[in-house]
């Protein structure tokens, strides 16, 4: 027993309840805030003045300060939390960034921008408190017991809650009795700003039929070929090689008569309305497989032949589910993920980032047509994106029609701060049944509190970390694909 306290004691001693939120802010702002600036990389206005040819804003590189203050007077000085609380002020740091904009391909000017403020969680990397000893934590007028974790907006302290979603890119049989199919298989592909679901459906005249974006029940066999797959043999041996599928032969033969991707992308346009001459209904639906189809695979028309064949792997999946009768558990902990302070501040930082570079470009445009030509560090307005990631933290309401994800810390007492702090909530209405979703499951055991969880509509749907819950980050797929290949793993193509 006694072995046993030691080791608890231990674990408390270097680690603390909310570790993983403050990894996940921090992996926020040193990792994900440059890959969204990179989305954004390169900007051309369509209306430029009329004696230039080119014109192109480039952003760079993203820097995030330490949490400071600007007084009346208009000078910036270091803010500690506790002053931010007695003064109603918001504890966050100026993150600013470098522009440069290119004239006929020769740079005009360069420049370092205040892109706005970003509020600063509590004994993060970027936080005064982080590393502080005892003393020093009592000196600055902080509990030395407190967790952070958390955020100060005008003087209020605030927790973005953890969200419980099913996970994306990854594909999920179910049966249904809605519908026209008995058996539907989903994925959610996601990149970047891009969330796309897609379904894959076995109709009763045998068919395979694919809905994403624009393009609603497509016979999968047409997006195949579409993609560059033409050959029928491909198509099977890439959905099996040991062994050949009746249901996916019915397809092919249903469709024996298109013999090239050209045919298959005019047949499709034709399905989902495109009414424009067949080179541009061809190039329109070409662009829409590129974009919308699987984006997290890739958006190149190299990355085509990899779309296909995972399609063809799903297809797999789906006949051996149907066939066995396995059908994926959406309640199984395997097919969740929870999103962290740090994933949802990305969230709002990315929808927000396009806000203010459409308001730059409008701004640009004005003027343009005016006959000025402005410099843009001059219309950059950095107090648009400062407001709107304040007023969201202010309010909880986050994009996507969210409510609730960031919420006044529970100070009660002690204890109640610390469930605060871990609390998941799944994004399933709490007026609706859904009794499998509010069910304790057994992958729940060391991953979520089996007892902690509100009475009434809420119940089983707010639920709460175990104490010694850990939770891990998303890998660089690079560095998997690097190791699997050192261990032999050989890729098909």
């Amino acid at each position: 027993m006694d072995r046993h306290k030691v080791l608890i004691k231990k674990f408390f001693a270097e680690q603390s309840f909310i570790d993983s939120n403050i990894e996940s802010f921090n992996n926020f702002l040193d990792k994900e805030l440059q890959v969204i600036i990179d989305e954004n990389k390169e900007i051309v206005p369509p209306i430029i003045p009329q004696d230039i040819e080119e014109f192109k804003i480039r952003l760079e590189k993203v820097r995030v300060m330490k949490p400071e203050v600007v007084e009346a007077d208009g000078s910036r000085r270091p803010i500690f939390p506790m002053e931010a609380r007695l003064r109603k002020l918001t504890y966050a740091s100026p993150v600013y960034l470098d522009v440069v904009s290119y004239v006929n391909g020769v740079q005009r000017e360069s420049f370092s921008v205040l892109l706005g403020n970003m509020p600063i969680m509590l004994k993060s990397k970027y936080c005064y408190l982080h590393g502080m000893r005892k003393e020093e934590l009592i000196e600055h007028g902080e509990d030395p017991d407190d967790p952070g974790g958390y955020f100060i907006i005008n003087g209020t302290e605030k927790v973005i809650i953890c969200i419980e979603d099913l996970g994306a890119n990854r594909l999920i049989i179910d049966k249904t009795t809605a519908g026209p199919s008995p058996y539907v298989g989903k994925i959610f592909s996601e990149k970047g700003n891009l969330k796309i679901p897609h379904t894959i459906e076995r109709l009763k005249d045998g068919i395979f039929y694919l809905t994403f974006a624009r393009v609603k029940r497509v016979p999968l066999v047409l997006i195949l070929k579409g993609l560059g797959v033409a050959k029928d043999e491909d198509i099977l041996n890439f959905v099996s090689k040991e062994k050949k599928y009746d249901e996916v032969i019915i397809n092919l033969v249903s469709f024996a008569n298109i013999k090239n991707a050209e045919e298959a992308l005019d047949k499709i346009g034709k399905m989902i309305g495109i009414t424009q001459p067949k080179e541009t209904r061809i190039e329109r639906m070409r662009e829409m497989l590129d974009k919308y189809l699987l984006p997290h695979i890739g958006n190149r028309p190299e990355d085509r032949i990899y779309k296909a064949i995972n399609l063809c792997k799903m297809v797999k999946r789906y006949i051996d589910a149907v066939n066995s009768g396995m059908i994926d558990d959406k309640d199984h902990y395997m097919n969740k993920r929870l999103k962290l302070s740090g994933d949802l501040l990305a969230d709002l930082f990315r929808v927000n980032l396009k806000i203010l570079l459409g308001d730059l470009l409008y701004n640009f445009q004005r003027m343009v047509k005016r006959g000025k030509f402005p410099s843009i560090k001059s219309i950059l307005r950095n107090k648009l994106l400062t407001s709107r990631i304040y007023s969201a933290m202010a309010t909880g309401s986050w994009p996507g029609n969210r409510q609730g994800i960031c919420q006044r810390i529970q100070r009660l007492n002690f204890v109640e701060t610390l469930s605060h702090l871990q609390r998941v909530v799944s994004p399933l209405s709490s007026d609706q049944e859904n009794f499998a979703a509010r069910e304790l499951h057994a992958t729940h055991l060391g991953r979520l509190c089996p007892i902690e969880t509100p009475e009434g509509t809420p119940i089983g749907l707010r639920k709460n970390l175990a104490l010694f819950c850990t939770i891990s980050h998303d890998s660089d797929e690079g560095v998997i694909l690097n190791e699997l290949k050192k261990l032999g793993v050989r890729t098909t193509i």
